[in-house]
């Protein structure tokens, strides 16, 4: 920004606050100038004298009037308001005005010269040049009306001074003119400085109008994010819960199918059914277990336990996908015991393994462990495509894949490393990746190094025993899908169950004033904004005795699942592994 000259005005929005603090100054100067006039009437009227008296009397009115004008306009002109359309015209006015008062200033001397002491003249040449330093400090923030108001001072009180003659007043006025070039270099000064600290306003205010601007545009995409992602939880809630029904119906139908007859060939398209069906379930338990993160309802379990049963036990289950690959998959050795929660540790240890498998084409994957002041660093490494640098960060986001753009369903959902960093945070872990495009990657976790005995833990290979028969036992169902009630029913009365199927609570209800169950099992979201949680607590309420249940929920909503998990009842999902439900209901009844 060009600086303007002495004379020159600055901008209109800098020119409008220098005459704002102008007329402020002004403002503020009425009170000291009235004390002053009265002490100079005081000290120079002379009782003696009446007409000199009489003289500095009328000086002294004149001027105090000039003030009370001075006052009044300023005050005027702040209560109006001063902006960029009247500062200019102010300004002259200004100049006009204090022409006149620095005019009255200087017939100060021709009032009193004529007639005063020596120590008279020497108090009246002092309160002339203060007043002259008092206009500096008051009107310097606009120069041209400072230099218009000393230059009246000056030139009316030299020019009485020249009439006087001599060489002392000669002298005097030559001191005066060089002390007015003085004054008008500070007014300059404090102009400059005034003139900065006003545009250092405005910058400020303007770098905070955009911070504020920003401010509101980031949280406005904050919004937009938060309003994005539940809306993207909703629908995968809505989409997961929809898609579990009929998977969950169909595993109960082909269980059903598979204890009767069937021919080789038909055993054969049975079990591709089966697998294809499982392979349904499995990605949508992928769903569930992001949305359990993301609903914030797994809650670790922290305890110390040994790896090396976890790794086996990942190793067992996972090899055979390296093996089919053509690829090694090896894991190391070791006695470490950790603390942390076995179950999300081996979540995000078999969600590590199965990505580096997935995404490695020869070589193969080696697990790891590296021992460093009181933690465990477990590695996973692989030989495959690796992860270029700008893309380390994103691979953790959900439904993110790197490689796949046709969305082959083979190569997951793009969850493995979201559940597994979400998980991790979970349990205040950390878990970073380095990677070489081309070359392999290798994701690290560090955990709590565990020094001390550790209690047995069940990390065996686990394959749940076919469900046989449950002879006798009284079961009532409750679920509103037909198909499912259908299939769950033929499932259990296989088992030798005998089943009461209801589609709503007030049908349970009924059904156990009939027959009185040993097993509640119901769906979890029921009609009418109904849940399985009521239903169960009225069935109990009615039979008064806490009757063993389970809940089953096709739901991923992480206020669905918080809901589920807060009323105490064993909960499974859907679609549920016949296995999984036998095994679970034969514990519901031996606890009971």
């Amino acid at each position: 920004m060009s600086k303007p000259g002495i004379l020159r005005l600055a901008e209109d929005r800098i020119l409008v606050e220098q005459v704002r603090l102008l007329c402020q100054h002004v403002a503020r100067s009425i009170i000291p100038t009235f004390v002053l006039v009265g002490m100079i009437f005081w000290v120079i009227s002379d009782a003696g004298d009446p007409e000199g008296t009489w003289v500095i009397g009328a000086w002294c009115v004149l001027t105090a009037m000039t003030k009370l004008g001075t006052w009044l306009h300023a005050r005027w002109q702040l209560a109006r308001g001063i902006d960029t359309a009247n500062a200019r015209r102010l300004v002259y006015v200004l100049m006009a005005v204090n022409a006149c008062n620095g005019f009255v200033w200087g017939l100060l001397l021709w009032a009193s010269l004529d007639s005063s002491t020596m120590v008279g003249s020497i108090f009246i040449l002092a309160l002339f040049a203060g007043v002259a330093a008092q206009g500096m400090s008051l009107l310097s923030p606009v120069v041209p009306v400072f230099m218009v108001f000393v230059l009246f001072q000056l030139v009316t009180g030299a020019t009485k001074m020249l009439l006087l003659g001599g060489e002392d007043y000669t002298a005097v006025g030559l001191a005066g003119g060089l002390y007015v070039v003085i004054m008008v270099g500070q007014a300059v000064n404090n102009s400059r400085t005034a003139r900065e600290s006003i545009e250092l306003r405005f910058e400020n205010l303007s770098l905070l109008e955009k911070l504020r601007q920003e401010t509101q545009l980031a949280e406005t995409a904050r919004r937009d994010a938060e309003l994005a992602n539940m809306a993207k939880s909703k629908f995968l809630a809505a989409a997961s819960h929809d898609l579990r029904q009929p998977i969950h119906a169909q595993g109960l139908f082909l269980e059903v199918l598979s204890h009767t007859g069937l021919t080789p060939h038909q055993g054969e398209v049975l079990a591709s059914a089966r697998s294809a069906c499982l392979a349904s379930g499995e990605m949508l338990n992928t769903l569930l277990d992001f949305s359990r993160v993301d609903a914030g309802v797994a809650k670790p379990f922290v305890r110390p336990f040994l790896l090396q049963p976890l790794l086996h036990k990942i190793e067992n289950d996972l090899a055979p996908l390296a093996d089919a690959k053509g690829i090694v998959y090896r894991s190391r050795e070791c006695a470490i015991a950790v603390n942390s929660d076995a179950t999300m540790v081996e979540m995000i240890l078999r969600n590590l393994v199965s990505n580096a498998i997935r995404y490695t084409g020869k070589g193969g994957v080696l697990v790891g462990f590296r021992r460093r002041e009181g933690r465990t660093v477990m590695e996973v490494w692989d030989t495959g495509i690796g992860i270029a640098p700008e893309n380390q960060q994103e691979i953790f986001r959900e439904f993110h894949q790197l490689g796949n753009p046709e969305r082959d369903r083979r190569k997951g959902l793009g969850l493995g490393l979201a559940i597994a960093d979400g998980l991790a945070r979970a349990l205040g872990h950390k878990l970073s990746v380095a990677s070489r495009p081309g070359q392999g990657t290798v994701f690290r976790l560090e955990l709590p190094l565990w020094i001390g005995a550790v209690a047995a833990t069940d990390h065996a290979v686990s394959h749940p025993p076919r469900a046989t028969r449950l002879p006798g036992l009284q079961v009532l169902v409750i679920d509103d899908d037909e198909a499912v009630l259908s299939g769950m029913a033929q499932l259990l009365r296989s088992w030798g169950c005998a089943v009461a199927a209801a589609g709503s609570i007030s049908e349970a209800l009924e059904l156990a004033k009939v027959q009185a169950p040993d097993l509640i099992v119901s769906d979890y979201r029921l009609r009418g904004n109904q849940t399985g949680a009521e239903a169960i607590a009225a069935l109990r309420s009615l039979l008064g005795k806490d009757v063993p249940a389970l809940m089953i929920t096709g739901d991923t909503a992480p206020d669905r699942l918080r809901e589920a998990l807060a009323s105490d009842v064993p909960l499974l999902h859907k679609p549920v592994v016949p296995e999984q439900l036998f095994r679970s209901m034969s514990d519901a009844i031996n606890a009971a």
